[in-house]
Formats: structure tokens, C-alpha cells, sequence
């Protein structure tokens, strides 16, 4: 499965910046997943896990393979936002929509 990064920007940033920091956003998740392919299988798995046991969940009634999905993902998503909008992001600067194709 394929999917398509949309990056969100409070200020005014022009489509081809937003277009760089998709990229960038991409690149980063899929180097801290391990492939480009994996990115989709974990997300899914991430939004399930989210809807089971919160947005912030005790990881402790987590199964292991559970957990290792679950802060994989925080982990990956966390340096994709740094890379696509610095290191000195806040709330409000905007966000992303991943969408499955």
C-alpha cells in the first residue's frame, strides 16, 4: 500500500515549502520504520492501538509486540515533525494528514 503525506502550516508558507517538508516528513518516517512499505502496516496498527487503549495509554496493558508498534510509531511520527518543521515546532505551527492510497 501507498500513501500520501499533506503537511499543514499556520503561517505563510508557500506550497513548495509544504511540498519540501512533506518529503522531508516522509523520508524521516520511513527511515525510522525501516521501509517505505512499512509505513502503512504500522499507522493502521498505531490507529488501532489508539482507539483500543487511548491516545495516552498505559503501555504497561500492552502486549510486547503491541507496545513495540505502538512507540515505534510516537517515535518515527515525533522525528518526522522535527524534520519537517524544525526543532522548534509548536502546537500551533500546523500539523499532517497521512492518507492511505
Amino acid at each position: 500500500m501507498t500513501y500520501s503525506v499533506s503537511i499543514f502550516s499556520g503561517d505563510d508558507t508557500s506550497i513548495e515549502q509544504r511540498a519540501a517538508a512533506a518529503k522531508r516528513f516522509c523520508a524521516t518516517l520511513e527511515a525510522h520504520l525501516g521501509d517505505a512499505s512499512l509505513v502503512v502496516p504500522i499507522y493502521a496498527m498505531y490507529q488501532r492501538l489508539t482507539n483500543t487503549f487511548g491516545d495516552t495509554p498505559d503501555v504497561e496493558a500492552m502486549s510486547q509486540s503491541e507496545r513495540e508498534v505502538f512507540e515505534s510509531w510516537q517515535i518515527a511520527e515525533a522525528a518526522a515533525l522535527q524534520a519537517a518543521f524544525g526543532t522548534h515546532r509548536y502546537l500551533d505551527e500546523g500539523g499532517y494528514e497521512l492518507r492511505v492510497l
